[in-house]
């Protein structure tokens, strides 16, 4: 079975970097799209970034341009979220993805980690 199983998250001050990883297990990793979600508490989860198994420029939500960069290694069955500069907003619990699609929006696929918290303090 699919299994995600992500790692990296922690507390960090306003303005620092975080790197998070997901690792993959049970499918093809580069035959799949991955993603990043987020939900902070009292809110729905959120769309972050997405990167294709095809490549191409990546994907990312309008509150982390320029700030997160997602990345894969399909040798190591692996997709990173580079966090930086971050602010107190970005708190939230992290969900790696997999399968989602980036056609007409961005819809998350069926497999999900189980989470990593980031918390951001100010």
């Amino acid at each position: 079975q699919v299994q995600l199983v992500e790692s990296g998250g922690g507390l960090v001050q306003s303005g620092g970097s975080l790197r998070l990883s997901c690792v993959a297990s049970g499918l093809t990793f580069s035959d799949w799209n991955m993603g990043w979600f987020r939900q902070a508490p009292g809110k729905e989860r959120e769309f972050v970034a997405a990167i294709r198994w095809s490549g191409g420029p990546p994907d990312y939500a309008d509150s982390v341009k320029g700030r997160f960069a997602i990345t894969r290694n399909n040798a190591k069955n692996t997709v990173y979220l580079q966090m930086n500069s971050l602010k107190p907003e970005d708190t939230a619990v992290y969900y790696c993805n997999a399968g989602l699609t980036t056609t007409m929006g961005i819809r998350p696929g069926n497999y999900w980690g189980q989470g990593t918290q980031v918390t951001v303090s100010s």
